[in-house]
């Protein structure tokens, strides 16, 4: 069950454009999801259980028809691609899949220490389209800046959790050969190449509140 507010767009998201390092396709993009995984599952900020993934047909469009895959063998497994084919629907018999997203709960800390489980803590994506491979990581939640999502400084939670997003993202830039590109900003949130950026203080020392739109 979820325990914190969630916003309806990212508070941040890290794009890595990988056509130059690996090829594109769905076991190119599932090999390189698992290889995330695992940097994601040290820093318990994703462990995955699930694909998501939408049809769409070349040259037409998106089918309307979204996939899911229970992951009951790891992401790396050799299956994997095909038991993905094998979920296309049939009324689409040339349908592809453009993008995969990989679904699963992290572990974040709340003020006091203790760690609590958050559905979707963070989402992971990758691109299985013919014109390259690309993965983003997104976070809808306010645990990893200075101020909730109310504009209340919670230094504590914070600090808890922000190190943990910088040392991940770091990580994965190694991994992947490259930084991540910070996203666009959103209303609820910007991005920098090692988490959120901190918005200025008000006069009476609050940040933005942002509830009106959650």
């Amino acid at each position: 069950m979820s325990t914190l507010m969630r916003a309806p767009r990212e508070c941040g998201s890290w794009f890595w454009d990988l056509y130059e390092v690996a090829p594109p396709g769905l076991e190119s993009a599932l090999s390189t999801a698992a290889q995330m995984s695992e940097v994601l599952v040290r820093h318990e900020l994703l462990t995955p259980t699930e694909l998501k993934y939408g049809w769409s047909v070349p040259g037409v469009g998106t089918t309307g028809i979204t996939s899911s895959l229970e992951l009951a063998k790891p992401l790396g497994d050799p299956s994997l691609p095909d038991r993905v084919r094998g979920s296309r629907p049939v009324t689409f018999p040339t349908a592809g899949i453009s993008r995969i997203s990989v679904i699963g709960s992290g572990t974040w800390i709340d003020a006091a220490g203790q760690p609590r489980k958050e559905p979707q803590l963070v989402n992971l994506s990758l691109s299985t389209a013919p014109t390259g491979l690309s993965a983003e990581l997104s976070v809808h939640h306010d645990i990893w800046g200075w101020y909730d999502f109310a504009g209340h400084p919670h230094p504590e939670v914070c600090r808890n959790n922000a190190p943990r997003l910088a040392a991940a993202l770091k990580e994965l830039g190694a991994l992947l050969g490259m930084s991540p590109e910070p996203g666009e900003p959103t209303y609820f949130g910007t991005a920098t190449s090692e988490g959120l950026a901190t918005p200025d203080a008000y006069e009476d020392g609050l940040g933005p509140d942002l509830t009106n739109r959650l």
